[in-house]
């Protein structure tokens, strides 16, 4: 590094890279029908990370993301992706789902068990050969992990596509809003399963029962605050069960979420929420993305690892869109109205990236296999837009239907 050039002044380069890239890609390329910035934010972490910049410039890539430069980034990832999880917790409305539990079971059901076994299937395969398996991972653990990875729908960047197509104040963006969050429980339980240490299994209990015991306070207190207190006293739940979490054994993101979970989204405006997201994905989270892209690896060979990738979208697609053919042939949907609805549950990017990333550090699969899921995220999410489009212009009535 340049003597005349400080650790802080390098930052601040990297925050110009971060920030500039994908704009320019997003604006001049116009890829918003098929790739919204924040998927464009997405694949430009992975195109300024080791794999591909570092090879093609090694001599900038060492220059720009250096060590303490990648451990300063590191932090304004942690607290961006925890507070995008926390809200993405808040965001959850179970009640909806309650009152309409057999058709939000049933399908919710369907859409995740069929993509997880495909996965799941997959991920046996990937046993058998070196380099995909993390070194902390027992084989239960890999496989439920990459079959979950494979069936995880991402409520936040939903709720932004459903926003583009004009259908998530309409009743089917609600029901299919109502299916995502079942899913998303379900997927944060079996993270906690995954993750579960039987050597501290006394640590995780204790925490369970101290968020149990403490979330009734706390749910009674926010209550009586007025909103504008409402937001700072959710943010100090949030930093204090994402270290419960942590300390556990389990992961910081399992308590930012946890914290998110137990929190009623009617206490706070519902504009200030979608701003507040907006704002988060905005201006903090491409710093995640560039941390991700940081952490991709593509050592076993690209070719395996894009073959891994092609595979494991297969599994997701395939077994997302059976899962809710099957579904709507119990509830008697309409013809066309399973492959929406299969679609858009589809979305992926954000929430299994940070699955992902939860695993990989704790060692439960490798760089090579994180590199692939990411491949999957990506490639899954920028197909919903396109497929779905001509399937609403050709099915409008289904939009308004209500379940």
């Amino acid at each position: 590094m340049p003597a005349s050039l400080t650790t802080t002044e390098v930052y601040l380069i990297a925050l110009g890279i971060i920030f500039t890239v994908p704009y320019l890609i997003w604006r001049i390329g116009r890829t918003d029908y098929f790739a919204p910035l924040v998927v464009v934010q997405i694949v430009t972490g992975i195109l300024l990370g080791p794999g591909i910049l570092g090879r093609v410039f090694p001599d900038y890539y060492a220059f720009v993301f250096t060590q303490p430069v990648i451990q300063s980034l590191n932090g304004v990832a942690w607290w961006a992706v925890m507070i995008f999880v926390w809200i993405a917790g808040i965001e959850l409305d179970l009640r909806k789902a309650w009152t309409h539990r057999r058709e939000s079971t049933i399908t919710a059901g369907f859409a995740l068990v069929t993509p997880l076994l495909f996965g799941s299937l997959v991920a046996v395969g990937l046993t058998m050969q070196q380099g995909w398996v993390g070194s902390g991972a027992r084989s239960w653990q890999f496989v439920l992990g990459v079959g979950m990875a494979c069936a995880v729908t991402a409520l936040p960047i939903l709720i932004l596509l459903m926003e583009k197509l004009g259908i998530l104040r309409q009743p089917v963006g609600q029901r299919i809003l109502r299916y995502a969050s079942l899913d998303d429980v379900a997927i944060w339980g079996v993270l906690a399963l995954i993750l579960m240490d039987w050597q501290r299994v006394g640590m995780q209990a204790a925490f369970l029962v101290a968020f149990a015991v403490c979330s009734y306070g706390f749910r009674k207190l926010m209550a009586r605050l007025p909103e504008r207190d409402r937001w700072y006293v959710g943010l100090i739940w949030l930093a204090l069960c994402a270290f419960g979490a942590d300390w556990s054994g389990l992961h910081f993101m399992v308590g930012a979420f946890l914290a998110g979970a137990v929190m009623d989204g009617d206490w706070f405006d519902q504009k200030q929420m979608d701003g507040l997201r907006h704002n988060v994905l905005l201006i903090v989270m491409p710093v995640f993305f560039l941390s991700t892209g940081l952490r991709t690896n593509w050592q076993v060979g690209g070719e395996a690892v894009f073959m891994t990738a092609a595979l494991l979208l297969v599994a997701s697609i395939a077994g997302k869109l059976l899962g809710v053919r099957i579904a709507g042939r119990i509830l008697r949907w309409e013809p066309g109205e399973a492959s929406i609805i299969g679609w858009l549950l589809q979305t992926k990017a954000l929430i299994m990236i940070i699955f992902a990333n939860i695993l990989m550090d704790k060692g439960i699969i490798t760089s090579e296999t994180f590199t692939a899921l990411l491949l999957m995220a990506v490639a899954s999410t920028m197909l919903t837009v396109p497929v779905v489009t001509p399937k609403l212009q050709r099915l409008q009535r289904i939009v308004t239907q209500a379940a």
